[in-house]
């Protein structure tokens, strides 16, 4: 089956859409901002129903059942298009379409520039509730999308893999500590994920060839599987989707990520 709309869809193609039988539009905005106004069907989810922790390791992956719970309460079933859209950045709706990779979910999109785009686009808004009809989501996550420590650890010295630190450069110098070691993961390069925002259009993404100039001078390139990450792959999930409609084939996410990374004593830091 054809995907209804391309990864990145802008919101004058998703208007064009609303209403469509097998579109869902998630909200991952505020739950004030959702109930004074949304994109017109779209149902809301709080973005700590995406994550779960073991401290101080934060930002993990729910396990498959509840991630189940969680879709089977939006209503998705396999055959559906999920729109994510959030107000701060897209990094939010992000780790939902992360999350819908890691599990095989075929079709979903992410909306550019989120509903600051929408509004400044002015597409109609509604402020009445969605309440989606609950469905019987099967779960059964993959590691292709998805990389642990154990996982980097053992590629550290492979030249054809990648590490993408999405966070500030304060960060990845361990200037700003957010763990109980600063620096970054040995061979990780940096490009804070903003840097792919363009605050002139509404947070949109920047043009594809201007990401892929500096993609290419950090050696980022998409012949090497990429793997990305932040504090709790929160930031990096929209670095992953950003890559992923580059046209990157090989992509990973490391949830635990610095959270984890970071307060281990058994692992690496530059």
């Amino acid at each position: 089956m054809q995907p209804l709309l391309p990864l990145v869809v802008e919101p004058a193609q998703l208007a064009e859409q609303l209403g469509a039988q097998k579109l869902l539009i998630v909200d991952l905005c505020k739950p004030e901002i959702y109930a004074s106004q949304h994109i017109p069907g779209a149902v809301h989810l709080e973005y700590t129903q995406l994550v779960t922790a073991q401290p101080p390791v934060m930002g993990l992956l729910p396990d498959d059942a509840r991630l189940g719970e969680v879709f089977s309460a939006l209503g998705l079933a396999p055959d559906m298009h999920v729109v994510a859209y959030d107000d701060e950045g897209g990094a939010k709706a992000c780790r939902l379409l992360w999350t819908l990779d890691v599990i095989g979910h075929a079709h979903f999109s992410l909306l550019n520039g989120g509903l600051r785009a929408w509004l400044a686009g002015r597409h109609p808004v509604s402020n009445a509730p969605d309440q989606p009809s609950a469905s019987r989501y099967q779960v059964a996550r993959s590691d292709r999308a998805l990389a642990d420590k154990d996982y980097i650890l053992a590629h550290l010295q492979d030249a054809q893999v990648k590490l993408l630190d999405a966070r500030t450069p304060g960060e990845y110098r361990g200037t700003d500590k957010r763990a109980q070691r600063g620096g970054h993961i040995p061979g990780a390069v940096n490009m804070d994920w903003t840097e792919a925002l363009d605050m002139q259009n509404s947070g949109r993404l920047k043009p594809a060839n201007a990401l892929r100039a500096r993609l290419d001078a950090l050696g980022v390139t998409p012949d090497k599987e990429v793997i990305v990450y932040c504090q709790t792959h929160h930031r990096s999930s929209h670095t992953y989707i950003v890559l992923k409609s580059l046209g990157y084939p090989r992509l990973k996410g490391y949830p635990g990520a610095w959270s984890e990374w970071g307060n281990s004593h058994d692992t690496p830091v530059e």
